[in-house]
Order: structure tokens, then sequence, then C-alpha cells
């Protein structure tokens, strides 16, 4: 066997041992799906979600020049159907009128600012409360990127338990109250996380999704396989064997107390929800209590997927390099046994896997063609490559589509089935290229020190116009309005 061929045979091991490991993840998710659809509806706990007895949940959501969208968001997040929700929103120093509109919807009048700073962040400059939903509360705050923000909203919100979303996130009618069941049924759960579903393509209405569809054109297709295989299989897989670490940003739920303990959010990260869900775990280890991350399949949240490939590249490499961050600032678990499945588990999958994962691929991509450029690589080895690669991702997809029409049905058409059974067959072929491509940007940027997060571009979910969106520097300061204090 010629060195070519050796280098290939060895990194196809390696993705043959990986994919090995997702099917064994599949397994494990399937059958923690049925263990949380055959238990938690009939446990007599649940009657307490919908009572004055269930914890006060926070729902914190930051928002920067988001004038465009802010009512139907905010409007969406009044009509979740839970007995004791408290709203905070928190404007981060817009240069829009998005507390403007904030002010004129919601009829919000000034508040003294009188609440506990137990975690450092901008200032605020103003509290308001709604004359017309008495538990939506607006911060104002000079402009210091969405971790800040969040940081503000934790100080001042009153829930036991804090939600972080994201302002332009669709919130399912009663998605909190199954996030919050794993923190009625253990004593041990520091955070919870939804599933995360892409809206492109479906019809919304009134903040809702009425009617979910899967697009025909476009990037949106590509990326609900990705959500589905992510969410259903990868993070729902990790629920069986403990090794959790990561909540979603745009949807997960936290013990507030143990977040403000910990510090809150940290600011220097482009990674800071998968950070804060580690450096929770890790805490919790350190101190004797090892806690729990969970993630629960049912409560959904919707956003919308980038469209354009250079919106999803700078996505995916910021992706990739908050991942890169987390694994460094927490390197101190890796591989030991004081930290349980979090150090022997979780965090070398996490590094293996999907941090050199994309420097693994690629290579094997680029010696296959010089190899076969070269005659050094066989037409059998090389079919045998791709079908590795190929069949098994293609295996995945399909069956995490399965898993999803088998239990929540919201893709209830043949119609959609066949859509996202053709994009799983297509994902492979191209995309997955990208992918890996985009990744090994954001490495490349981390070790070069770039933390930015890029300009994010929107449509909205009905008619909005074209938007931005981004974390600013800091921006000067803003006089207090009035009342204030």
């Amino acid at each position: 066997m010629n060195p070519l061929t050796a280098v290939n045979a060895a990194i196809l091991g390696y993705l043959v041992a990986t994919n090995t490991f997702f099917l064994m993840l599949l397994v494990a998710a399937a059958w923690e799906l049925r263990t949380e659809l055959l238990t938690y509806r009939g446990d007599s706990r649940w009657r307490l979600l919908s009572s004055s007895a269930a914890p006060t949940v926070s729902l914190l959501a930051p928002a920067h020049n988001e004038a465009a969208t802010i009512a139907e968001s905010v409007r969406s997040m009044l009509a979740l159907h839970y007995p004791k929700l408290e709203v905070v929103v928190i404007d981060d120093g817009s240069s829009d009128d998005t507390l403007r509109v904030l002010i004129d919807e919601f009829r919000l009048v000034p508040l003294a600012p009188v609440f506990r700073q137990s975690v450092p962040t901008r200032p605020v400059t103003a509290l308001y409360r709604s004359q017309t939903h008495p538990h939506l509360v607006v911060v104002e705050k000079q402009n210091g990127g969405k971790a800040d923000a969040l940081n503000a909203g934790l100080n001042v919100a009153s829930g036991r338990l804090a939600c972080a979303v994201d302002a332009d996130t669709l919130i399912e009618s009663e998605a909190i109250q199954r996030l919050v069941w794993p923190f009625l049924t253990t004593t041990d759960t520091l955070a919870a996380g939804g599933t995360i579903r892409v809206v492109n393509g479906s019809r919304v209405h009134g903040g809702r999704v009425v009617q979910p569809r899967a697009p025909h054109r476009g990037l949106g297709g590509y990326q609900i396989v990705e959500y589905l295989r992510a969410f259903l299989l990868g993070r729902l897989g990790w629920n069986r064997l403990g090794g959790n670490l990561i909540i979603s940003g745009a949807f997960g739920l936290f013990d507030r107390a143990a977040v403000l303990d910990a510090g809150g959010y940290l600011l220097k990260t482009v990674g800071e929800d998968m950070e804060l869900a580690v450096r929770l775990r890790r805490r919790a280890y350190e101190v004797g209590r090892p806690g729990r991350v969970v993630f629960v399949p049912d409560p959904v949240a919707w956003t919308e997927a980038p469209e354009t490939l250079a919106v999803l590249g700078r996505q995916r490499d910021r992706w990739h390099r908050g991942l890169a961050d987390v694994l460094w600032r927490n390197r101190g678990v890796a591989f030991h046994p004081r930290y349980g499945t979090l150090g022997l588990v979780g965090y070398p999958y996490f590094l293996l896997v999907e941090l050199l994962g994309p420097v693994v691929e690629a290579a094997g991509l680029v010696i296959l063609v010089v190899g076969l450029a070269l005659g050094a690589t066989d037409l059998d080895f090389a079919a045998l490559f791709f079908l590795g690669a190929y069949g098994y991702g293609l295996c995945l997809s399909a069956f995490s589509i399965l898993l999803e029409e088998l239990s929540f049905h919201r893709y209830n058409t043949m119609r959609d089935r066949l859509v996202l059974l053709g994009w799983a067959i297509v994902e492979p072929l191209g995309y997955r290229q990208l992918t890996v491509l985009w990744r090994l940007r954001g490495l490349v940027k981390y070790f070069r020190g770039r933390s930015d997060w890029g300009v994010m571009q929107r449509r909205g979910f009905g008619d909005a116009a074209t938007r931005a969106t981004r974390d600013q520097p800091p921006a000067p300061p803003r006089k207090p309005a009035p009342g204030a204090g």
C-alpha cells in the first residue's frame, strides 16, 4: 500500500468510526425519545405547569436595532401558555426606533431602576413596565453586545428560571411548559434546551408558525436536515450518555441562581451559550454536586436560517470559532476523571470529532483527489471512501427525518417528507464540503485571534424588509430616559 492510500485508509477509518458513533447516538436518541414521550405527560407533576405552583420563568430577549419586528416578537412571547411568565426585553443600545416601538405598542411607563447588580454590565439607563401587560419589563442600556445584554436581563429578572431567546425567535405556545419539566423532575438540572427548527418556507401568521413547510429551493432545505440531525440525533442521544455540552442561544432555560453564581455570560467569546453550559457543569463537578444539562425534544422554537452563502458561511465559521474558544477555555476538563462523563466522553467527542473533524475530512478529500490524479489511488478504494462518507451521512439524515415523522409530525404532508428526503440525498454532495471549508476558515480565524460576529442579514418572518443584526462595539453613552433616576 502506497503512502497516499495508507493515509486515506486511516482517514476512512476515522470517518467510519465517527459515523458508527453517530449511529450509536441515533439508537440512544430513539430510546431517549421513547422514554420522554411515554413518561412526562403521564406524570402528575405535569399539572403543576399549568398552575400557580409553577416556578416563575423570566424570558430574556436581547434586541439591537430590531424595530421592524420587535413588536410582533414580543406579542408572540406574551401569548405563550405559561402561568408565571415574565418577559424581559433588553434594548442593547439600539440606534433605530426599537425602544420607541416598544413604548408605543405596549404603553410602557418608567420604573425606578432599582435592582441588584449581581453581574457587572454596561450601564442601564432606564427600566420600563407595560401598562397593558404588567409582566413585560423593558431594559434600556448602553450597547455591550448580546452577552452583556443577557447579563443585564439576569440582574433585572425576578424568575427562578431564566430563558434566553433571540428577539427574532418564534416559540411554540406550550414550549416553556415542556422546557421547565426537567427542573421539576430532578434537583440537579442546571440548564435545558429545546429544539430549534428552520422557519424558511413555512407559513407564519401572528407570530406563530401555522404551517411548517419544507422549501423547494434555496439553502433552507439543507439547514432543515442539518438541524433535525443535530437536535434529534446529536443532542437527544447525548442525553442518554450524559455528555451534553450545548444549549442553543436561541432557546435555552437556565437555573438563574446558578448562572449568577457562575458570573453570568462571558463577554469575550462568540460562543457564550455553550461556554455557559460547560462552565455550569464544570463548576458543579468541582463543588461535588454534578449537575445536568439536558435537551428536551418537544419544546420547539423557530428561527430564520441564512439564505445566502456569504451569510451562512459567516455563521458557520463563527460557530466553529465559538467551539474552539469554549474547548480551549475548559481544556482542564479534557480526559479528567474528576469531571465524569463531561471530561471522559463529552469533551473528547467535541474535540476530536466536532472541532477536528473538518480538518480530517478536508485532508481526506485533498489526498483522495491528488491520489487519483497521480494514479496512486485505485478507483475501488475511491468508491469505498465515497460510500463510507456519503452512505453513512445519508443514513443518519434519513433516520433523523424518520424520527421526526414518527414522533412529532411537524411536516405532515407526503410532499414535505419527500422534499426533506431529497435534501438529505443531495446535502453531502457539495453543501457538506462547503460547510467543511467554512468551519476550517473559522478555525484559522480563531488561531489568528479573530472574534468578530460579522453581519447577519435576515428577511423577517412576514413581509418585513431585510435587516442586518450584529453585536456592535460599545456605543457612546446615551442620556438616561426620563424617570430613569
